[in-house]
């Protein structure tokens, strides 16, 4: 299979490249990204993107499944807006390129309580990039709802010290459904959904996003 990646640089999807440069299922894995990945494989063909000109590279975007990490958050962006046109306009436009192109398989990464109608701006954003990927008709839509990530190297104090105490809630057998969740186990989910054709639309809560399906 040949695999399309928007988000490699990420924390979700810098896991996800290097689970699929490893999986014999993907022959080729392609990523489009803002900067370097900073690494090279056999198997990687890496694209440094503009995305506000998807005209330069809207035809490269080919192949059998799209895996999309992307996102940002608040503070990153800078303003509601930034982030909007980062998360949303950004990834539907790389999708929309994809489907134009036949691909047939969007893998993305949401959020646990994701709903275009909810007050909280995230949540919203969230349940409005869901809908709008929808819309575009991809034969297998799968869309990941996990609850907040453990990722390898958190380096911002509050995200530390937020995923302990979640951890320590758990622990006591509370908001399972909130418990963290390891950014590794996402990408081998993702990886493991999108190594075999789908055809309909899958959600998985934020329980079904840990661990693998095999």
């Amino acid at each position: 299979m040949k695999a399309i990646i928007i988000g490699a640089t990420g924390a979700v999807g810098t896991d996800l490249t290097r689970q699929l440069l490893t999986d014999p299922h993907y022959e080729k894995v392609l990523t489009f990204t803002r900067r370097p990945l900073g690494f090279s494989h056999e198997k990687l063909e890496s694209h440094i993107i503009d995305f506000n000109r998807p005209s330069d590279w809207s035809h490269l975007v080919k192949g059998d499944v799209l895996f999309s990490a992307l996102g940002t958050s608040l503070k990153q962006a800078g303003s509601k807006e930034a982030q909007y046109r980062i998360d949303h306009d950004y990834q539907v436009s790389f999708a929309k390129a994809a489907r134009k192109n036949g691909v047939r398989h969007l893998v993305i990464v949401s959020s646990l309580g994701a709903d275009p109608a909810s007050s909280f701006f995230y949540l919203k954003l969230k349940g409005i990039i869901e809908r709008d990927v929808e819309a575009l008709g991809f034969p297998g839509l799968t869309i990941l709802r996990p609850p907040s990530l453990i990722r390898r190297h958190a380096k911002r104090p509050a995200e530390t010290i937020s995923v302990k105490l979640f951890q320590l809630v758990n622990a006591l057998g509370l908001f399972k459904t909130m418990a963290p969740v390891p950014t590794e186990a996402v990408a081998r989910k993702m990886a493991d959904l999108g190594s075999r054709p789908y055809e309909g639309k899958r959600i998985l809560s934020a329980q079904e996003t840990r661990g693998t399906l095999r």
